[in-house]
C-alpha cells in the first residue's frame, strides 16, 4: 500500500496582505486524482480566520500538480470555506465571475530576492548601493545577476510540476527578478500563480533567502518597485477587430480607479507615482505601447487588425490575482 503526501496550500486571514499556509496530508493509494482529494481542516484561529472558540476551517482542493521536490507527493491547492461550506470572507477565488473560462490572464510576477542578514535585496552591499539600475534587467555576469541559482531551480519545480510557465528574466533593480504564467481561465491562473509562489518561497528556504513581495521594499528611492502586470483578454477582446471595441472597455475602467486599487495591493501607492514606468495610482490612462500608462495596449493587438489583448499595468506583486482578475472581469463585463 503506497503512502502519498498531499501538500495542502492555502491563503491565510493576514492583513494587509494575505500570507501562504500548507500542512501534509498522507494518503494511502492516491489516485492523483483532485476529485479524489478530501476537504480538509484547519484551526483557522491560529491563521486570523476565526475565534477560538469557532475554529474550525474548511479546505476545499481546487488544483493539484506534482511536488517535485518531494517522492510521491502533490501539490494540492485549496480555497478557504466556512465550517458550513460557505465560502470564508478571505476566499477571493470565490468571487471569480468566470464559469466558462473566457477570460485568459497572463501574470508578469515580480519580486526582490532579500537577504535577511543585512535585510537588503540580494546583491546589494551593506551600508550602500549598487550601481544604479540599467544594467540588471535581463543582464548576465555576477556583477548584474544576483540569485540565478535560485531562480533557475524554482522555474525547474514549477514546470515540472505543470505550472504553465512562459518565462522568467532578471528585472530593473539589483536583486529583482520575474516569472510569468499564462492560463486560460481566471480560476486557473491565480491557481497557478500562489502554486508558484508556494514554491518560490519554500525553494528560498534552502538558500537562506526570504521572498519579498512588497511593491516598494527600497521605500521612496530611484530603484524600481515590484508588480503584477495582469495581461488579460476575453472573446470580445480576441475576435473585435475595431479600436472602439477597445476603447470602450478601456474607458470602463476610468470610473473605477477606486475599486480596482482596493484591490491591486497594499501600499502599491508607493510604486505607482507616474515615476518608473508607472501611472499615478490616482490617475487613469491607456494608450498603444504605452508603459507608463495605467492599461498598455500592446502593439502586437493593434498589428493585428485589433485581436488581442490588452495589460493593467497596476496590479502589485503583492496583489490576490483572484481578486485582481475578479475586478478587472467586472469592469470588462460591464463594457459589453
Amino acid at each position: 500500500m503506497s503512502a502519498s503526501k498531499l501538500e495542502y496550500i492555502w491563503l491565510d486571514g493576514t492583513t494587509p496582505t494575505q500570507g501562504l499556509r500548507s500542512k501534509t496530508k498522507v494518503i494511502h493509494d492516491f489516485s492523483g486524482k483532485l476529485e479524489d482529494a478530501p476537504i480538509w481542516s484547519f484551526d483557522g484561529s491560529s491563521t486570523q480566520q476565526a475565534v477560538g472558540n469557532s475554529s474550525d476551517c474548511l479546505l476545499k482542493p481546487v488544483a493539484i500538480y506534482h511536488d517535485p521536490a518531494r517522492v510521491n507527493a502533490y501539490l494540492v491547492m485549496t480555497e478557504v470555506l466556512n465550517a458550513d461550506g460557505t465560502p470564508h470572507e478571505t476566499n477571493g477565488r470565490a468571487t471569480i465571475d468566470d464559469h466558462d473560462n473566457d477570460f485568459w490572464f497572463g501574470f508578469e510576477q515580480e519580486y526582490f530576492l532579500w537577504d535577511p542578514e543585512t535585510n537588503l535585496p540580494y546583491g546589494f552591499p551593506v551600508g550602500g548601493y549598487p550601481a544604479p539600475q540599467g544594467p540588471y534587467y535581463c543582464g548576465v555576469g555576477a556583477d548584474k545577476a544576483f540569485g540565478r541559482d535560485l531562480v533557475e531551480e524554482h522555474l525547474d519545480i514549477c514546470l515540472e510540476a505543470g505550472l504553465n510557465v512562459e518565462g522568467i528574466n532578471a528585472e530593473v533593480a539589483a536583486g529583482q527578478w520575474e516569472f510569468q504564467i499564462f492560463a486560460k481561465g481566471a480560476d486557473s491562473a491565480g491557481d497557478q500563480i500562489w502554486v508558484a509562489r508556494y514554491l518560490l518561497e519554500r525553494t528560498a528556504e534552502q538558500y537562506g533567502l526570504i521572498i519579498n513581495w512588497h511593491p516598494k521594499p527600497l521605500g521612496n528611492t530611484d530603484w524600481n518597485g515590484s508588480g503584477m502586470h495582469a495581461n488579460f483578454s476575453n472573446s470580445v477582446l480576441r475576435e473585435a477587430g475595431s479600436k472602439e471595441v477597445y476603447d470602450k472597455i478601456c474607458e470602463a475602467f476610468a470610473p473605477v480607479i477606486k475599486e480596482h486599487m482596493a484591490v491591486y495591493g497594499a501600499y502599491n501607492e508607493e510604486r505607482l507615482t507616474g515615476k518608473h514606468e508607472t501611472a499615478a495610482h490616482d490617475e487613469f490612462s491607456y494608450g498603444v505601447s504605452d508603459r507608463g500608462a495605467s492599461i498598455r495596449i500592446p502593439i502586437a493587438t493593434v498589428e493585428n487588425d485589433w485581436k488581442g489583448w490588452l495589460e493593467d499595468r497596476r496590479p502589485a506583486s503583492n496583489a490576490d490575482p483572484y481578486t485582481a482578475a475578479a475586478r478587472i472581469i467586472k469592469t470588462v463585463k460591464s463594457a459589453s
